[in-house]
């Protein structure tokens, strides 16, 4: 019979091989932004409150037999799953030989986010949906996204057996530099984007509090957007102009440009629609591909660089 003791001295010789590590990183990431999707059917379709406390689901720990409550309940579900597969990626980041030690930290960041989404969560429910708390909660989703994503660039590239330093050049650490740049403005387009739906018909019900106007947050919003557009665009074309140096990235940033394109198609199509909530959470899905994706090619390019770990020698060298 298997002790106490013995399952400890299990855990601690226990490893994990770098390729079954990234494959495990890989599908936390997916079920992470999969969060963020339903979290946003759950808003677009005013079900927030389809279960009127937390964290039980009215009278009982399950639903009802009802269509808001089953919504509310499923993203509770996706989140729970979430929750367990950052907490068992992060406990299983410290038995991957090879793997820096930071890998391990950044995927406790992750575990820890998603784990702070059940009292905010909560909070948010309890406040009936204040737009200031469902931002927050939005926010979280995609900082702990953002922080999977990083892990998943590690694992995958430990799992590959590529060299730090492998893409090391000065025209390649300009872009890294450039990725990074680019980073906030992208936070302010998610900033902007999110009190667009704050001030709109979806903010969480009819009788749910609005947050400022409609067509100012939105005027903001598109600024935002076309600035992050023609710099990304800037991007891609460097990459384009090197690409034989990093031929993995050039594709990959090609590829999000298309998704980001699609993205303020639909964002177009939803605003001369009066914003129908299908096409709206068409355009939160294509968002997240466009974070996760830009978040994946903006870590390959800065930690591949080494502009990070060299710190400001490495960028007046870039200069």
């Amino acid at each position: 019979m298997v002790g106490p003791r013995s399952l400890r001295a299990w855990a601690r010789d226990l490893e994990v091989s770098p390729a079954r590590f990234g494959l495990l990183a890989c599908w936390t990431l997916g079920v992470l932004a999969a969060v963020v999707v339903s979290g946003a059917f759950v808003r677009l379709t005013a079900s927030g409150l389809g279960c009127e406390n937390w964290p039980r689901c009215g009278d009982t720990p399950f639903p009802a037999l009802e269509y808001h409550a089953a919504i509310e309940f499923g993203n509770r579900v996706v989140a729970l799953v979430g929750i367990v597969l950052t907490v068992v990626t992060w406990w299983t980041a410290r038995k991957v030989p090879g793997l820096p030690r930071w890998v391990s930290r950044v995927g406790l960041l992750a575990a820890a986010g998603t784990i702070g989404q059940i009292p905010l969560g909560g909070v948010t429910v309890l406040t009936d949906l204040h737009p200031i708390a469902v931002m927050s909660h939005f926010f979280l989703a995609l900082i702990v996204v953002l922080a999977a994503v990083v892990v998943a660039v590690e694992a995958r590239r430990l799992a590959a057996g590529e060299e730090p330093a492998q893409l090391d050049s000065v025209p390649l650490r300009r872009l890294a530099q450039l990725s990074a740049l680019l980073l906030p403005l992208l936070a302010l387009l998610i900033v902007t984007g999110s009190l667009v739906t704050a001030a709109g018909p979806h903010s969480g019900g009819s009788d749910i509090a609005r947050l400022g106007n409609l067509e100012d947050a939105m005027y903001v919003h598109v600024r935002v957007s076309g600035v992050f557009g023609i710099a990304y665009l800037g991007l891609v074309l460097g990459l384009l102009r090197y690409r034989a140096l990093a031929r993995r990235e050039t594709v990959a940033s090609v590829a999000i440009l298309g998704v980001l394109v699609a993205q303020m198609v639909v964002g177009e199509v939803q605003w001369r629609n009066e914003l129908p909530w299908e096409v709206v959470l068409a355009h939160v899905g294509l968002f997240t591909l466009v974070f996760a994706g830009f978040a994946w090619l903006s870590a390959r390019l800065v930690w591949t660089t080494g502009v990070l770990r060299r710190g400001p020698a490495a960028l007046r060298t870039a200069q």
